[in-house]
């Protein structure tokens, strides 16, 4: 059998592990002391991300994480979402080898994208697809560390976005 669009690898079909699963909240500091305090996680530190307006920190589960975002402007998507819905379950990251290449064949399949190229994020390059295409779940895909992905959105080497320095 032929490679799809013209060598495209078959892999693209499948995801890696979970990445990650966020949770938004209304209050980081109330959060991250449930989390820690009563669950017993060790949460990460809050990390700024300016050009989405949120707070994000990241609470290891084994190979998993929850990352807990929370809005710093009102009118966000993640603000939206937190007024209509409240706290709660906000997104699923999974990890694919080749980002923009996963896209690609996504939108092939009638996938609706949010973003049609990788962009910068809190750990890697990202994209997000559209609930409408995936059961009414916002679905984040992150390249792992070393894809064509990264060279790009980060020439001069990874650095979280919102790091000081």
């Amino acid at each position: 059998m032929s490679e799809p669009l013209g060598g495209l690898l078959s892999t693209i079909h499948h995801v890696g592990r979970i990445h990650h699963v966020a949770v938004v909240v209304r209050e980081m500091n109330a959060a991250l002391g449930f989390y820690r305090d009563i669950l017993g996680l060790a949460p990460g530190p809050v990390v700024p991300i300016p050009m989405d307006r949120v707070n994000i920190a990241f609470l290891p589960v084994g190979e998993v994480r929850i990352e807990l975002v929370e809005p710093t402007d009102t009118t966000t998507g993640v603000a939206r979402f937190l007024t209509t819905r409240g706290e709660g379950f906000h997104h699923v990251c999974f990890e694919v080898a080749d980002i923009s290449a996963t896209l690609t064949r996504l939108a092939v399949d009638g996938v609706e994208l949010i973003d049609t190229a990788p962009r910068a994020g809190a750990e890697g390059p990202v994209a997000f697809l559209h609930p409408r295409s995936c059961h009414g779940v916002l679905v984040e895909l992150i390249e792992a560390p070393g894809g064509p992905a990264w060279a790009s959105l980060f020439p001069a080497g990874f650095r979280a976005p919102g790091a000081a320095g």
